[in-house]
């Protein structure tokens, strides 16, 4: 599933594709994505430009020059794709027409993203439930979120309404690197761990958006490559094991990461 880096990645090519071009065409080779009626983004769309993007945990916003905003969320299979003179992308489920003849297209292969319209960054933020990005969140606040939460670092972690853009991937790697439990209690935490995770979230996101999301160019010694039950640990002699968290399947390894009693 696309997480933080990868929507970053996104916004990245959509700011040097798609931005202070008019747009002449907006379809829907399937609808189901849809959070308002189509007829809501044609009025909102068509003959406007695209003038600011941002990004928000795993949401990607696309500001008009009218008076709304492009909301996409990309689920387990969502993608970006600009291209001209050739057939329509498989999957696509937005198509955007610009008045050069590019197009920029959103496919979903298995339809679990979700496409909204709204009138506030912000105001949206609120409705959805969503906590600060993982790349804005300050240590101060990072430690009294923490504080707050007895529940699993795991689901800490990957909770969209405390902390925006860690799913399952990236939060198995933050613990595997600090050696932390993935079941610990959040609160439980030492205060040099709590420090050592806020530290290991920004390295492993950043890394992440500076290898281009591709995982195989990721550091050796990161768990990613090696997220399979069985497979040997990078860093010592233990295996990697499977468990469920917070109803998550989590990847770690129990030499490197113990559990407290």
């Amino acid at each position: 599933m696309p997480e933080l880096p990868e929507i970053a990645l996104f916004k990245e090519y959509t700011d040097s594709t798609s931005l202070h071009k008019k747009i002449t065409a907006v379809t829907f080779p399937d609808d189901s994505l849809l959070q308002n009626p189509a007829a809501d983004f044609q009025k909102a769309l068509k003959g406007k430009e695209f003038s600011e993007t941002k990004r928000l945990g795993k949401y990607l916003f696309l500001k008009t020059s009218g008076k709304k905003w492009l909301v996409l969320h990309f689920g387990m299979t969502g993608e970006l794709e600009y291209y001209k003179d050739r057939e329509q992308p498989k999957y696509t489920k937005m198509l955007i027409g610009f008045e050069d003849n590019y197009h920029l297209a959103y496919t979903c292969r298995r339809k679990l993203g979700k496409i909204w319209l709204t009138g506030s960054y912000d105001d949206f933020r609120k409705e959805h439930e969503l906590g600060k990005d993982a790349l804005d969140i300050k240590e101060k606040e990072f430690l009294e979120l923490l504080e707050e939460k007895t529940g699993s670092i795991k689901g800490v972690l990957t909770d969209q309404s405390s902390i925006a853009g860690i799913g399952n991937v990236y939060s198995d790697e933050m613990l595997y690197q600090c050696g932390i439990h993935p079941k610990s209690k959040a609160n439980k935490l030492e205060e040099k761990e709590k420090k050592q995770l806020f530290k290991k979230m920004g390295k492993v996101l950043s890394m992440a958006i500076e290898k281009g999301g591709e995982r195989s160019k990721f550091p050796k010694n990161y768990l990613i490559s090696h997220r399979k039950e069985g497979e040997k640990c990078p860093k010592c002699s233990g295996k990697i094991q499977m468990i469920k968290v917070s109803g998550r399947s989590t990847y770690f390894c129990p030499d490197c990461q113990k559990e407290k009693k």
